[in-house]
């Protein structure tokens, strides 16, 4: 079965700066399809459960007081690429609005609330090796879809009027 790494508050875990979670019920029907692989790349970095909260200023993150939350952030995005690559993940979903795993808006750094389109670090890392990111935002209906048979579609595109085989045929002889 296909696996989809999924950020841990979607699930339900209480991972989110504050000890919450951002449960997002649409996950588990995934399940009749995909194995889901719960990730918290701010927890898996080293932070803590609750924490202050971390915005992108710059290159870096840190918090409304200034401190550099960087190194935690990459590290957990390093442990989000390894594992895709080890179980050989080709989709994510991640939290939108998070420092790591935002896919389309983050906060602007000024704590002030405001979003920017922009990607979190882990979403930036997973993007750069060909790891198709989501967020929990976006239509993902289409996951649950059954893919067209490879071999229907084979057939589709090789049908061959009589006449074909016979060339076919005086060729090969």
């Amino acid at each position: 079965m296909e696996k989809i790494l999924v950020s841990a508050c979607l699930l339900g875990d209480k991972t989110r700066y504050d000890g919450k979670d951002n449960f997002f019920p649409f996950i588990r029907t995934l399940n009749q399809k995909y194995d889901i692989i719960p990730f918290c790349p701010e927890v898996e970095g080293g932070l803590p459960i609750p924490r202050e909260p971390g915005e992108i200023k710059g290159a870096s993150i840190v918090t409304k007081d200034g401190k550099d939350l960087t190194k935690f952030y990459q590290e957990g995005a390093k442990k989000a690429l390894a594992l895709c690559l080890y179980f050989n993940i080709k989709i994510a979903i991640l939290k939108d609005r998070s420092p790591s795993c935002g896919s389309r808006f983050i906060h602007d750094g000024s704590f002030s609330n405001k979003l920017i389109d922009g990607t979190g670090i882990t979403a930036r890392l997973l993007i750069a090796h060909g790891i198709k990111v989501y967020c929990e935002n976006d239509n993902l209906e289409f996951l649950l879809k059954e893919p067209k048979s490879s071999f229907s579609s084979l057939r589709k595109t090789s049908r061959r009027s009589p006449n074909d085989k016979k060339t076919l045929n005086k060729k090969n002889r």
